[in-house]
């Protein structure tokens, strides 16, 4: 089963993709990727401390994988597979890339590029995987370039990957819709 978990920021959309595959993996294994913007933790203290709260309250038999490489984690990672969040991987992407100067059209481009790499590895998950993104229509985005560039291109994302998906769970205030 692949699931997408959207909802807006502190809606308890992480916390509901954890239980999923918490029913998912039993007292078994997971792997729980964090596709973040750095594994540098000097660099990036909240990150770091984000990694190890999420770590905390995840079982002992769950490993965590810190990559921007979404797809290699989906080819490894033990079954099932929680990725956490498909908004730091492309923020991710856009800093390796170096995105926010280039013209939006190309940043679509680039972006469909590299979504084609994780959807075909999620097309071949033999393993449940439940990925988490943050639901842009529903967020205050600044008004700047950057803020609707992000907001189109993680609205683009979020609407390939839910196609690609089995379901989408919407969470809001701590409330599950399934869509």
């Amino acid at each position: 089963m692949k699931v997408l978990v959207t909802g807006g920021v502190r809606s308890g959309k992480s916390r509901h993709a954890e239980e999923l595959v918490l029913t998912l993996a039993g007292d078994g294994p997971a792997t729980y990727v964090a596709p973040g913007p750095t594994t540098d933790h000097d660099r990036d203290p909240d990150w770091a401390a984000r990694v190890a709260a999420h770590r905390a309250r995840r079982p002992a038999a769950w490993g965590t994988i810190e990559t921007r490489d979404v797809a290699a984690a989906l080819r490894e990672g033990s079954a099932p597979v929680l990725v956490d969040c498909l908004g730091t991987w492309l923020t991710g992407v856009l800093d390796e890339e170096r995105a926010w100067e280039r013209p939006a059209a190309e940043l679509a481009e680039l972006l469909e590029r590299r979504t084609d790499g994780m959807l075909a590895a999620l097309a071949a998950a033999d393993r449940d995987v439940v990925l988490v993104t943050n639901e842009v229509g529903l967020g205050v985005v600044p008004a700047h370039r950057s803020g609707r560039v992000f907001r189109d291109l993680l609205g683009t994302l979020n609407q390939r990957v839910g196609r690609a998906c089995d379901e989408v769970h919407l969470v809001v205030a701590g409330r599950t819709l399934r869509l």
